[in-house]
């Protein structure tokens, strides 16, 4: 039993400390190539380079939000384990 409860424990803290956030990475904008083409072409390509940041960092923080709702689970069923 002794052994369960500190199996869940080290995963418990592993969990935790992978949901630390990182720096953000930062994009390096596609080469632009001159062409007539009206100056709103050049900023679609960027808009979607944000937006595409934006799920990123959107995925990244649903990510960490779900390992800490894990250690929170796993904590809980340790200390549901050592009561019993």
């Amino acid at each position: 039993m002794k052994k369960n409860l500190l199996i869940i424990s080290l995963l418990a803290v592993a969990l935790a400390a992978c949901s630390k956030k990182e720096e953000p990475v930062v994009v390096a904008p596609a080469p632009v190539v001159e062409t007539p083409a009206p100056a709103a072409a050049p900023a679609a390509p960027a808009a979607d380079a944000a937006a595409a940041a934006s799920a990123a960092a959107s995925a990244a923080s649903a990510a960490a939000d779900a390992a800490s709702a894990a250690a929170s689970a796993a904590s809980a069923a340790a200390s549901a384990a050592a009561s019993h």
